[in-house]
């Protein structure tokens, strides 16, 4: 049994309450770690602290240039413990450790990007209107800033927000997921080793409604960072308002993933074992949507279910694994309700639809592929996140039918194209609304380029240039050097 403390103001803190939140390993079913139940109190230590480093301590006068270095630092130091902090989110939420190690591999990407971009933000000198006066602007950091993040990829999410947030000059105070914080709690000793001032980097566990709550409503803290439900994102985006809080929202999706009869088959059907299969469906970006063209659709379907069938499920540390146990109770009931929810309109179940048998496999909590054919867009299964194992396909007749299906729908996260006419690629990509379109890919992230949803699926974007505007306010300066006096002081200059 492993235990975790908050991490508030450069050291590991107990909580107030003196009380536990039990972390289930959800492969084994087996309590492995205990984390802290932080509430309004340890928000507040931690704001405080955020807060304290913002405006009084070292980081208020460090250079941009000084920042930087530490975000690369930072990044050596989680390129070092990868393997390390891999197996923690692994213990944690389940998912495959190939992905988990992919993707915290690739987090100092973001670090050493945003790293060498926190000396290049620049104000401007404006030519102003106004005779004998110098104008120009500056970029200052917004403030302190609250992360929240959800269960699936814990330290993905803290490269998406916090080294641009850090770069900008920000302080931040992060609330993981209660299901899975451990890995995020063991990142923070990371930021003092590699030197960052006490107080830049801060986390604190705990449930939604208490630590959660606390920090979003905290009125030291200025802007607020949250991946999650899109049910959540509105009491997160609603509490902000309050206090007119910037916000960044990256929410639920039900991406289409559109296969067009010219593709190559072979490529698309990867695509749609990645989009849905991969991460066991418990991402934000699953193709949960497979839309395919009438003249190939069966065929498609057949070719799929084999390759839905063959995926081994099993321990997400064997290197054979393709499919893991779904990450909580609550999630695992809640896929199991769509795939009735699907029977009962009439979707035809092509693949799986049951849970594993109970005793297969440790922790009870795998679900089988799950392939729905003849849904109609309509349907609930169609409309709504499942984030699990399981895939709507829809047919299409044509060009014009893939586009009205792929945008009738409240999310607009991402979507997938797959077809070797050129024309066609921009003709789709260009009419969706979503944030993200992939052509003949799936899953494809870089730190060089914006990620975020339009409609239900958020506000703003992580990654890339433009992320780091979002943690930056401007300010505007005018300095007169005309001698004179004005005429009428009564008036606007």
């Amino acid at each position: 049994m492993e235990t975790f403390d908050n991490f508030i103001g450069g050291r590991y803190v107990e909580a107030e309450s003196r009380e536990w939140i039990e972390s289930i390993d959800p492969y084994r079913g087996e309590i492995w770690a205990r984390i802290p139940r932080g509430r309004e109190v340890d928000v507040d230590k931690a704001v405080q602290a955020a807060h304290a480093a913002m405006y009084d301590g070292p980081w208020a006068k460090m250079t941009a240039t000084e920042r930087g270095k530490l975000l690369f630092r930072l990044a050596d130091l989680v390129e070092r413990d990868a393997e390390r902090l891999a197996r923690l989110e692994v213990r944690d939420n389940g998912k495959l450790y190939a992905e988990m190690l992919g993707q915290v591999q690739y987090h100092p990407n973001w670090l050493r990007y945003f790293g060498g971009l926190a000396d290049k933000i620049e104000g401007r000198v404006i030519p102003i209107d106004k005779p004998n006066h110098f104008a120009f602007t500056r970029k200052e950091p917004v403030g302190v800033v609250a992360a929240l993040t959800a269960w699936n990829s814990p330290l993905l999410f803290i490269a998406w927000k916090c080294a641009a947030a850090l770069a900008a000059g920000c302080s931040i105070v992060v609330k993981p997921s209660e299901f899975a914080s451990v890995s995020t709690l063991a990142y923070a000793d990371l930021t003092r080793e590699a030197g960052f001032p006490d107080g830049v980097f801060n986390v604190v566990a705990g449930y939604g409604q208490e630590a959660g709550s606390a920090l979003v409503n905290h009125p030291l803290v200025s802007k607020i960072t949250f991946t999650g439900s899109d049910a959540t994102g509105v009491r997160v985006y609603e509490q902000a308002a309050r206090q007119l809080k910037r916000v960044t929202l990256e929410l639920g999706g039900k991406s289409p993933n559109i296969v067009f009869d010219d593709c190559n088959v072979d490529a698309a059907l990867a695509g749609a074992v990645s989009g849905i299969f991969a991460a066991t469906g418990q991402t934000c970006i699953a193709g949960s949507r497979l839309l395919v063209q009438n003249s190939i659709k069966e065929k498609f379907i057949e070719r799929l279910v084999e390759l839905g069938r063959a995926a081994k499920k099993g321990d997400p540390m064997s290197p054979d694994t393709n499919i893991g146990p779904i990450t909580t109770p609550p999630q695992f009931q809640k896929v199991l309700d769509y795939i009735n929810i699907a029977k009962q309109e009439g979707a035809r179940c092509v693949l799986g639809g049951v849970p594993v048998a109970e005793g297969t496999l440790p922790g009870n909590q795998f679900v089988e592929p799950t392939i729905f054919a003849d849904v109609t867009p309509g349907m609930r299964i169609a409309q709504e996140e499942v984030f699990g194992p399981v895939l709507s396909i829809i047919g299409f007749a044509d060009e014009e039918e893939a586009v009205r299906i792929a945008n009738d729908t409240i999310y607009g996260l991402a979507a997938g194209v797959w077809t070797s006419d050129i024309g066609r690629a921009f003709r789709v990509s260009s009419a969706i609304r979503a944030g993200t379109i992939w052509v003949n890919t799936y899953r494809a992230v870089s730190y060089m380029m914006p990620f975020g949803g339009m409609k239900h699926s958020g506000i703003g974007r992580e990654s890339g240039v433009e992320s780091i505007e979002s943690y930056l306010e401007t300010k505007s300066t005018l300095i007169s050097y005309d001698s004179a006096v004005p005429d009428n002081p009564f008036t606007m200059r």
